[in-house]
């Protein structure tokens, strides 16, 4: 089993047609922090991954990318 979360993310969001600052802002967070997690080079905190689910109307496993 393996974590796609960086690409899924960034499908996610295109779809939704919004920018990483506006989903940053959503989130209370930087776009960097946004731009970081689709790159690969970190993940968001375990405690925020509920948020963003919610926001994109998916499960949590649908955000990993394990759908």
């Amino acid at each position: 089993m393996q974590i796609n979360l960086k690409g899924k993310l960034r499908s996610l969001r295109l779809q939704k047609n919004i920018t990483q600052e506006a989903l940053a802002n959503h989130l209370g967070i930087t776009p960097q922090s946004v731009g970081k997690w689709e790159r690969g080079e970190g993940y968001p905190d375990i405690t925020i991954l509920p948020s963003i689910a919610h926001f994109f109307h998916v499960t949590l496993d649908e955000l990993m990318g394990m759908d």
